[in-house]
């Protein structure tokens, strides 16, 4: 019979699903290699065919250690926390649960159809409350933990107060708040506890405080930096400003520096390791206080002046100490606490309305936004505390008020950004250097020596920024700093559809939850929009407060107390879920401490680059945290990883005739001829054209508009036009998997996807290639059957051609797949199937090798030769790889060509091993050779050894 791929992928698609075949062990003495891939938000849309690149690729990796003797594990998944289904509920009223049970069951649907080894037996969904009661655990612990920077990790909370009880404040050195008390043992009993849990706040890993946020008022809710473009959201293009507001926020700062280290042991591509880098921002420098002029501070209220209190200062992050004698000005973030006191009543319009503008950008944009100069005088001065110098005071939107302290000593002559805004706002710019070249563009030289710079002149840059930062330690003005671009994590959103935050508040501070009383659960709300007073949508759940356990015992009623009205971000669920795969039933801890000890961390791990600065980043501070509680063994989670490219859409248009009156019509001009008349291009639905050719008649039908629509044709055939974009509903270039599995079946999906190009780049898809794979899958299928369809193998002894393909393509798979190189695979298996094929070769031991080595790739037809071959069902994925041998490559004989006179006539085929003399011999007794001799005897024979033989008559 055919290739009925059809019935094969369902037939063995229900067979690996009813018995569990991908079921990893969790006791056994193979070698583990956990294979994942980032889990998918599972959205309306479903699958496009660039979805599966990635899973494809890991999923031929984890078959294929499995044939090498691995216990694999290969899990999926759905992050299914998202704002999507939110917004899908404020529109229709539904339930997001709802929306993404719906959604997932269309993904598992598209997942089953492609054939991947997952086990499913350890599926999670971040929104299932059986798992977020795990994101809620894990949060508390970090609530209860402190960073000690002298043992350089996360410590319980109890060992903090512990301290305190003992020996006060002193002695401790954490990362923490910058504004912390200093008190004694005694000081610290005399607290009330509502002090005492106010000043333990200021050094929890997770805590609440004032913080600038992208506020999108449209979604109602706070956005991630990666969630806004050009000052809008990235989900519904709407207008996002800077706000401030009380927000939850992690300490990953505290892990700044082992954030960085931990990259140079981890296996991972290096443009996405210096993305990291860069988004960590290590800085050595440091921190200058520079004093306001007096009279300075304004009241905010009525705007006059209330003198200046010797603790007013503005404090400066600098790398370049060294430069302090450049200060010409000072530039804050237009956030920064001190702008409203500092304006006077001259400067306060034009700094209101910088400020409104500043908020329209998000931080991405204003840092990446390096050629417009703009900001603001405030009309207030600072003084220079090296030189007394009087220098002004302005705001702009290149400085950020979360990175360093918000501020700026700007250096023009040093600086570039500091040398245009100077030049724009006709500011001074002091030489310092003696080589300096400042005529055009600032000079950042650290050459030469110093000048115009006090007490430094004639040093050179070591000199003097040693000299400096002793000199401002000295009269407390400074002191040397490491600082870090990356700041606290914000974990909190303003909606509905995400973990709630296992918190109460008690006199307007924050309290956990009891254990026993997870997971908290989502209520129940009548709309999932903000209230009308503006409080998230939580706040619509009605009696939705927590009660103690001591009221609760009493059977007390009451108001009880209120509970975080914000949900956890987009990320908590996908910080840890690497390691709820490990044990995903398990009711009484997120992972039992045996699964943890067996897996470890995820030997190969397969996604997007564009989670470089999100999920990678949260994921490894969460592991690193996890591992100073002893609650798992490994520092990094992902081993390798590896980045899959994108598939991008490969668009086709028509071309609409325009009349004399510049208006369309319903003629269309094929793309060849197009030039001949003035047309408009649009794009048309990839899925009615094959080969650039549209077809006319669903054209017609694919909008009423086109119903009466004409074609000028060229050689009979509408050609359409051609261009590489998106993959976008938008431009109709959106190709479902479904019909290509459908129309092809899933082997053909699965070996195309790869075919395309190397995996780490990003290609367009074309549906004109697809045919050559599924030619190939059938030619394969041919070769086990005879000329009429019926399964045929036989036992002979293997040729040494025949062994010489196969164990060329052994050899080349299992190069290809250890440094996934999966597209040269394919082109190498269609190789040796026509090789096997020129050969006629039907022999068994050849074609169950042959078998074993294409299933990793082509998992369904293999599955079913297998069995015809006379194996049992369900063994091929845990068979053996063959092993390759190299003798069969060696070669022992070669064709040599025979030339007549200098005409190649024949070739005859001898050993390698006989000298000039034999092969002679050997061609003048050839019967063959003889009927060109024509009873005539040679003059000469010439013989070079492995390469010719020619006969001079």
């Amino acid at each position: 019979m055919d290739y009925q791929f059809k019935d094969i992928e369902k037939k063995w698609q229900k067979f690996w699903a009813d018995n569990q075949i991908f079921k990893a062990e969790d006791k056994t003495t193979k070698p583990k290699y956990y294979v994942l891939d980032m889990f998918p938000y599972p959205s309306g849309a479903g699958l496009h065919v660039g979805h599966p690149l990635g899973y494809i690729a890991s999923d031929i990796f984890a078959r294929y250690k499995r044939l090498k003797g691995f216990n694999v594990l290969h899990p999926m998944g759905y992050d299914s926390f998202g704002l999507p289904a939110e917004q899908y509920a404020i529109q229709t009223g539904q339930h997001p649960a709802i929306t993404t049970e719906d959604n997932i069951a269309t993904y598992r649907r598209q997942l089953d159809q492609i054939g991947f080894s997952f086990d499913w037996s350890r599926e999670v969904r971040t929104s299932s409350p059986d798992y977020y009661k795990w994101t809620q655990w894990i949060f508390m612990q970090l609530f209860n933990s402190w960073y000690n920077k002298d043992t350089d990790k996360a410590e319980s909370i109890t060992n903090l107060v512990k301290h305190f009880e003992q020996n006060g404040s002193a002695g401790i050195n954490a990362v923490c708040d910058e504004e912390i008390l200093s008190f004694t043992a005694d000081a610290w009993k005399a607290m009330s506890n509502q002090e005492q849990q106010a000043e333990l706040l200021k050094y929890r890993l997770t805590y609440l405080r004032e913080s600038t946020v992208n506020w999108c008022a449209a979604l109602g809710t706070v956005l991630a930096n990666d969630e806004v473009k050009d000052g809008f959201s990235e989900r519904g293009g709407y207008p996002v400003e800077q706000k401030k507001m009380m927000q939850w926020s992690m300490r990953i700062t505290a892990y700044a520096d082992r954030l960085l280290k931990g990259l140079d042991t981890i296996d991972w591509p290096e443009p996405l390791k210096e993305m990291q880098r860069n988004w960590i921002g290590k800085s050595v420098g440091a921190l200058v206080k520079f004093r306001i002029a007096e009279g300075e501070l304004r009241n905010e209220n009525n705007n006059s002046a209330i003198g200046t209190p010797t603790s007013a200062l503005i404090e400066v992050f600098t790398t370049r100490a060294d430069t302090i004698f450049g200060t010409t000005f000072l530039v804050l973030a237009p956030e920064h606490e001190l702008v409203s006191s500092l304006t006077t009543p001259e400067q306060k319009g034009d700094i209101e309305a910088y400020i409104a503008q500043a908020k329209k950008k998000s931080e991405l944009e204003r840092m990446a936004d390096a050629k417009t100069v703009s900001g603001a005088f405030t009309g207030s001065f600072a003084i220079n505390p090296l030189n007394g110098e009087k220098i002004q005071i302005w705001i702009a939107d290149y400085v950020l008020a979360g990175y360093g302290t918000g501020a700026v000593m700007a250096v023009p002559s040093g600086d570039q950004r500091d040398y245009l805004f100077a030049k724009h706002y006709n500011l001074p710019i002091i030489q310092i250097i003696d080589i300096q070249n400042i005529e055009t563009e600032a000079d950042p030289t650290k050459e030469g020596h110093y000048v115009n710079s006090g007490f430094i002149n004639g040093l050179t840059y070591k000199e003097a920024t040693a000299a400096v930062v002793a000199k401002l330690e000295e009269i407390g003005a400074g002191k040397a700093k490491v600082n870090f671009r990356m700041r606290d994590a914000i974990f909190g959103r303003q909606r509905y559809w995400g973990e709630p935050v296992p918190v109460y508040f008690k006199d307007d501070l924050p309290h956990l939850i009891e254990e026993k009383d997870l997971p908290l659960v989502l209520p129940e709300v009548d709309k999932y929009l903000p209230t009308e007073s503006g409080e998230p949508p939580l706040a619509r759940a009605e009696g939705w407060v927590y009660k103690s356990q001591e009221s609760r015992d009493k059977n007390q009623e009451g108001a009880g107390y209120s509970y975080e009205l914000s949900t956890m971000p987009g990320w908590a669920g996908s910080s840890w879920y690497w390691y709820r795969y490990m044990d995903a039933q398990n009711d009484k801890e997120f992972a039992s401490k045996e699964a943890i000890e067996y897996w470890k961390d995820v030997d190969l791990y397969i996604g997007g680059s564009e989670h470089a600065t999100g999920h990678l980043l949260y994921s490894r501070f969460w592991n690193k945290f996890l591992k100073d509680l002893d609650l798992v063994v490994e520092e990094e989670p992902f081993k390798k990883l590896i980045n899959q490219g994108h598939i991008q859409g490969r668009s086709n248009f028509v071309y609409r005739l325009i009349d004399e009156m510049g208006r369309g019509t319903n003629t269309f001009v094929s793309h060849g001829i197009k030039n001949q008349y003035k047309t408009s291009e649009i794009h048309v639905d990839v899925n009615i054209v094959e080969n650039d050719i549209l077809d006319i008649n669903k054209f017609k039908s694919w909008r009423p508009e086109f119903n009466d629509a004409e074609f000028i044709l060229e050689n009979g055939k509408y050609i359409c036009g051609v261009e590489v974009e998106k993959m976008s509903k938008r431009y109709y270039n959106v190709v479902n998997p479904d019909d290509i599995v459908t129309r092809y079946g899933a082997d053909t999906l699965r070996m195309y996807e790869m075919f395309l190009g190397p995996l780490e780049q990003s290609k367009p898809w074309n549906t004109n290639g697809i045919e050559g794979v599924f030619k190939f899958l059938r030619k394969f299928w041919r070769l086990f059957h005879n000329e009429a369809w019926e399964f045929s193998v036989s036992t002979n002894e293997p040729s040494k051609a025949e062994l010489k393909s196969l164990h060329k393509i052994i050899r080349k798979v299992e190069e290809d797949v250890e440094r996934f190189s999966f597209n040269t695979s394919v082109s190498s298996f269609m190789i040796a199937v026509n090789e096997l094929t020129d050969l006629k070769c039907n022999n068994k031991a050849i074609l169950q090798d042959l078998v074993v080595v294409l299933s990793p790739y082509a998992p369904h037809i293999c599955e079913e030769l297998w069995t015809l071959l006379g194996n049992a069902a369900g063994t091929l994925s845990y068979t053996a790889f063959p092993k390759f041998n190299s003798a069969y490559l060696v070669e022992d004989e070669f064709a040599y060509p025979i030339s007549i006179n200098g005409k190649t006539k024949l070739n005859l085929n001898m050993a390698l091993s006989l000298e000039p003399k034999d092969i002679e011999a050997f061609v003048l007794a050839s019967a063959d050779v003889q009927k060109y001799l024509d009873n005539k005897t040679p003059k000469k024979v010439i013989v070079v050894k492995g390469r010719i033989v020619n006969i001079v008559l």
